[in-house]
């Protein structure tokens, strides 16, 4: 968690109230938004009986961007599940990998 630049934003973990629970995940940011609003997708694998093998799928998903970790595109984030942040978000960047 990088606690070097200070935000005021109030859905930000580490500045506001906003507490993360649930579910980690990694994955790569593929957009950005202004609204700070990063969309991310992660492969998965699904299990085909039929085949007896597995298929790869990729799932998008949008996370809050906070201020203070202001992550760009082609970075791989890890999120966490929050409280719905909106209509779509419920998860929030947490810190940059790579």
């Amino acid at each position: 968690m990088e606690k070097e630049q200070k935000c005021n934003d109030k859905k930000c973990f580490i500045h506001g109230n906003i507490k993360v629970r649930g579910r980690t995940l990694k994955g790569t940011i593929i957009k950005k938004d202004v609204s700070r609003t990063a969309t991310i997708i992660f492969p998965r694998f699904n299990y085909l009986a039929k085949y007896e093998r597995y298929e790869k799928r990729v799932t998008k998903l949008k996370v809050h961007n906070p201020k203070c970790i202001n992550a760009e595109i082609g970075d791989l984030v890890e999120v966490k599940e929050t409280r719905p942040l909106s209509k779509t978000k419920n998860f929030t960047i947490i810190k940059i990998l790579k």
